[in-house]
């Protein structure tokens, strides 16, 4: 009876997880919406938004720690449910980054974007879903499309680089324009630590399964500190 009642609130708080995890994946994608049609209004929504986010990860930590205190787990079970401190926290800062690109939204007043918005939108768009996969496999304890994910990351870093290029081609001919340059490549700075921290969520799934704590290196920046 014990073990069964300590599976349930153990399912509840992996539950919880993939709540907080789909709320920062929407906000990430709607945080780019917005800055994509200048909506200055969707961008203060996600302020509220990132308050909730944060909430929700506090709620995590305690359930967690409560389960720690009283059911005394072992092995497996506690490499979870620390791990599930360590995925509240990186979720949390993800949702920060959401909230980073809706206050660089709001930041540019009337400005325009720089350039229409092209290749920012596909980073939001493949980091949510590398992080909608790493949460699957999490829950799952499916080790092994852990460590493949992280590898596209790739995709995401070769995106930013293409983006950083173009910038700098309009600061180039034009030097009054590297403030509008700069929000942009702040945005895509913010998806690009995104992927980073979606490989973090795939190195706590394989310490679950395994015990191991391995870092999980992409192919194109194999020394890159995350």
């Amino acid at each position: 009876m014990i073990r069964k009642t300590f599976e349930h609130e153990l399912q509840q708080v992996k539950d919880e997880i993939l709540v907080l995890g789909s709320m920062v994946e929407q906000a990430v994608l709607d945080a780019m919406e917005s800055l994509k049609k200048r909506d200055m209004k969707a961008s203060e929504k996600i302020y509220e938004q990132d308050r909730i986010i944060n909430e929700k990860r506090f709620a995590i930590e305690n359930e967690c720690m409560i389960l720690i205190a009283t059911q005394q787990p072992m092995a497996r079970d506690l490499r979870l449910l620390a791990s599930m401190l360590d995925v509240a926290s990186e979720l949390e800062r993800m949702g920060d980054y959401a909230k980073g690109v809706a206050t660089i939204n709001i930041r540019m007043g009337d400005q325009p974007l720089l350039k229409p918005l092209i290749d920012l939108p596909r980073m939001a768009t493949k980091a949510a879903d590398m992080l909608h996969r790493a949460l699957t496999a999490f829950i799952d304890g499916d080790a092994e499309a852990s460590r493949a994910i992280p590898a596209e990351d790739d995709e995401v870093d070769a995106l930013y680089e293409q983006i950083y290029r173009e910038l700098m081609t309009f600061v180039i001919a034009d030097p009054k324009t590297i403030e509008r340059a700069n929000y942009l490549l702040w945005a895509a700075h913010n998806m690009e630590r995104m992927a980073d921290r979606v490989t973090n969520i795939c190195e706590r799934t394989v310490f679950v399964v395994t015990g191991e704590i391995k870092e999980l290196q992409t192919t194109s920046n194999p020394h890159e500190m995350k």
